[in-house]
């Protein structure tokens, strides 16, 4: 059955150039504008500049590797529909539920963040009315139809790329001594115990940071079923989305590396709490740009609402698929005339809204173990599309198929989905020693994420006694994975 049939209700109102920014929306936040200072204060500018190539090497080939089955097989379940189809429908069920979870609580956190952002201009003013409002805007943007969110996204990620470039641009004119003053030279790289003061253990701890501050990329893969012509948007996405990333990470860092030294006491304070001392800010001050604070403030709010934006969509769209094919209640799957899962939006808004009172509520316990219980998520995705594109190559090649039928074929196969599998166990299993708490309530923390994920895995799997999909079986056909009865 063709895609079309299956996916009619969702509309491709997707073009290029939303599918672009969405993909770097997603993926640049304040995670370069903000956490990058601690990941210099860390690790220095060599240790963060290693960590953040590293990472970036491995999202390409999960980029390529989605972008592969998401060109022969563009479907809103993306990952959680290869994974049903390919390894195992047990895995696609956690896949899906571990995703929705994942955006659901970070709306919530962006609402948080939003607000805090808001005290820096108005101090006396009441959080919750401003996380109402803020919510009220995300869902009527995602309520109207997928081009009201992807002309949104396409905005509000164009701030992010415009505060960028300008940022690189003003940090080499410093760096050259054009703006502000004596030009720094290398000293910074090179003083102490610079580029690499916390040495190899500094740079893993680092990894996790990055690997967060990249999360989102993924998103390309959750749009593909509502973007117009997908065999040539979504390969053109990849090849300039990912290479731009890359430049601005990388160049942000080395641009910050060279104008701030990594034990400046103020890289350690960065925060949304505090943009004063966000390492891009120290940086425009230091170009004599006296409004840089506010100038900041601004672009890390867009920046929020960009993220909780796209938490609305990915969850929704999410949950809509989990439902297309039987693993949620059958209501989720309904749309309007527009095209959009309404009733996975509502209920996604409202559990976004729920965790975010949950901060509010004595102190936040249940809302700290649900951003604890989401701290994974991001890397179990990444686990399961690596997974799900190695099964798809090895069952594609097994069912006679030629690989000149791919209208896009990822780079270095296998060597690619192994690597980003490595790094990503890697990871996940690395977060106990980098929270340094070797207790078990320590444990928990850190692996309550994933311990949700097997739960739900090996649940459905006795449930529904699955069995991993033999190659010879595996389904290509162009459309959701539907539950057998």
């Amino acid at each position: 059955m063709s895609n079309q049939s299956e996916n009619n209700d969702l509309k491709r109102g997707l073009k290029v150039r939303h599918i672009n920014m969405i993909a770097i929306g997603g993926a640049i936040g304040t995670g370069l504008f903000v956490a990058t200072g601690g990941s210099l204060s860390e690790a220095g500018p060599g240790g963060a500049l290693v960590a953040y190539a590293g990472i970036g090497v491995m999202v390409f080939f999960l980029m390529t590797s989605l972008g592969e089955m998401s060109t022969y097989m563009p479907v809103t379940g993306s990952f959680q529909t290869y994974a049903t189809k390919f390894v195992d429908p047990a895995l696609g069920f956690a896949l899906g539920w571990n995703y929705w979870y994942n955006w659901a609580i970070t709306v919530a956190c962006e609402l948080e963040a939003a607000a805090i952002v808001i005290k820096y201009w108005l101090p006396d003013t009441n959080s919750l009315i401003w996380s109402v409002l803020f919510l009220a805007i995300l869902f009527l943007l995602n309520y109207f139809s997928v081009g009201a969110y992807g002309e949104s996204e396409f905005w509000f990620a164009g701030i992010k790329v415009i505060t960028i470039i300008v940022f690189l641009i003003v940090g080499i004119l410093v760096i050259l001594g054009i703006l502000g003053g004596q030009s720094p030279g290398v000293e910074n790289w090179v003083k102490g115990d610079a580029p690499f003061p916390g040495g190899f253990a500094a740079i893993i701890s680092i990894f996790m940071i990055a690997g967060f501050s990249f999360q989102g990329t993924e998103l390309i893969g959750v749009a593909a079923g509502e973007v117009k012509d997908p065999e040539k948007s979504i390969p053109r996405a990849i090849k300039t989305v990912f290479f731009r990333i890359i430049l601005f990470y990388i160049g942000a860092i080395i641009v910050i590396g060279f104008l701030i030294p990594y034990n400046d006491p103020n890289l350690l304070q960065s925060g949304v709490e505090n943009i004063a001392v966000s390492p891009f800010t120290l940086v425009f001050k230091r170009a004599g740009i006296a409004a840089a604070a506010s100038i900041m403030n601004a672009v890390i709010l867009t920046s929020v609402l960009s993220c909780g934006n796209s938490g609305m969509y990915a969850s929704t769209r999410m949950l809509y698929s989990l439902a297309v094919e039987g693993k949620a209640p059958k209501i989720f799957r309904r749309v309007n005339k527009r095209g959009v899962p309404v009733p996975a939006l509502i209920i996604t808004a409202v559990i976004g809204m729920a965790a975010f009172l949950g901060s509010m509520v004595g102190e936040g316990t249940v809302y700290l173990w649900l951003v604890n219980g989401s701290g994974v998520a991001g890397f179990i995705a990444w686990l399961g599309i690596a997974i799900s594109h190695y099964r798809f190559r090895k069952a594609f090649v097994a069912q006679g198929h030629s690989l000149n039928e791919l209208k896009y074929k990822a780079k270095l196969f296998p060597l690619g989905p192994i690597l980003a599998m490595t790094l990503c166990i890697i990871i996940v299993v690395g977060q106990f020693f980098v929270y340094d708490d070797f207790s078990f309530m320590g444990f928990m923390v850190a692996y309550v994420g994933a311990i949700g994920f097997l739960l739900l895995w090996f649940g459905y799997k006795l449930i529904k006694k699955t069995r991993v999909v033999k190659l010879e079986e595996a389904d290509f056909s162009q459309g959701f994975a539907k539950e057998k009865e």
